[in-house]
């Protein structure tokens, strides 16, 4: 064991990007605020070096994360900012999820391009999600999709000197990194990811002091909904990278949690509302990605695995 002394400056980690470095610098803003001093270290992931190949192709898990969990096991830092979507459910037994930070808008939004007029049959959307584009091509069956990858201002520049209508990003990457000059729509009717909207810090398991200093960040009540998210993702994940979609809130003391399964072009899709006393959400997640999975969701992440693989 190699205990932090709490009176060094905090190493953070984070990735090299825009939005991961404006992240880790609201977490060190937090951190100086409890009296404690920190510094930015900044490593490249797996993800932002390949900037071609869609993330599902990639072959591994946590492409954005796994270079800091190394970072992080071998000392070379102290503590790692995440988005929280990033992180597997999965994650090496030496680490845990320290913090989970109030979330911000958990919603997709779409980035009109500059020359954007009107929809026709045959619009394209960017995108690099398996999620964001089945729930697209769900509602607008007859527009194309082409991947898109790269950091967020890096994919608006991609969106403007191409020939599509629109792309789609998170709400809360274009507000944090306070984005001007564009024209967006708030996709509220599109299921987000699992952990949307939220930064999480990762720290070693056996540093429990740093880990209790943490904890003063975080909020509970983001924590009890992302964990009801990523239940469900576990559960329905199986290694395959399938369109998933889960998010929950809390409205009067109760859990209203909605999530998804799709096909690739979203022409299927299992869906299930929930409204649950808070008192007995805990099983939650757990409970919609088993009704999902008897519904038909089990051929449909075989099917998805068949057609991901060629």
């Amino acid at each position: 064991m190699n205990p932090i002394k709490m009176n060094k400056i905090l190493r953070i980690g984070t990735r090299d990007s825009e939005l991961a470095i404006c992240q880790a610098k609201k977490v060190q803003k937090a951190i100086k605020k409890l009296g404690k001093n920190s510094e930015l270290k900044l490593i490249k992931s797996s993800g932002d070096k390949n900037l071609i190949q869609p993330i599902y192709k990639m072959g591994i898990q946590g492409v954005f994360t796994k270079a800091l969990d190394t970072a992080l096991i071998n000392n070379k830092i102290d503590i790692a900012v995440h988005s929280l979507k990033d992180i597997p459910t999965k994650i090496p037994k030496e680490l845990s999820i320290s913090a989970i930070l109030k979330r911000e808008s958990p919603y997709d939004s779409l980035v009109f391009s500059k020359k954007f007029k009107k929809f026709s049959d045959k619009s394209i959307i960017g995108t690099g999600s398996l999620r964001r584009k089945a729930q697209w091509l769900r509602k607008h069956p007859y527009h194309k999709t082409e991947n898109l990858r790269g950091n967020i201002l890096t994919r608006i520049k991609k969106l403007d000197n191409s020939f599509w209508d629109g792309a789609i990003f998170s709400e809360a990457g274009i507000n944090r990194l306070k984005i001007k000059d564009i024209k967006y729509q708030v996709l509220d009717w599109m299921i987000p990811s699992p952990g949307q909207g939220v930064i999480a810090i990762c720290s070693k398991k056996e540093q429990l002091k740093l880990t209790k200093f943490l904890n003063n960040l975080n909020c509970e009540k983001t924590e009890m909904c992302v964990k009801i998210e990523r239940n469900f993702l576990n559960i329905l994940e199986g290694g395959c990278k399938a369109p998933i979609a889960a998010f929950a809130k809390i409205e009067n003391k109760k859990i209203m949690f909605k999530s998804g399964l799709f096909s690739l072009d979203g022409s299927i899709a299992y869906i299930e509302n929930q409204e649950i006393d808070l008192d007995n959400s805990k099983d939650c997640g757990i409970n919609a990605a088993k009704i999902i999975l008897k519904k038909g969701g089990k051929k449909l992440i075989e099917k998805i695995k068949n057609e991901l693989e060629k």
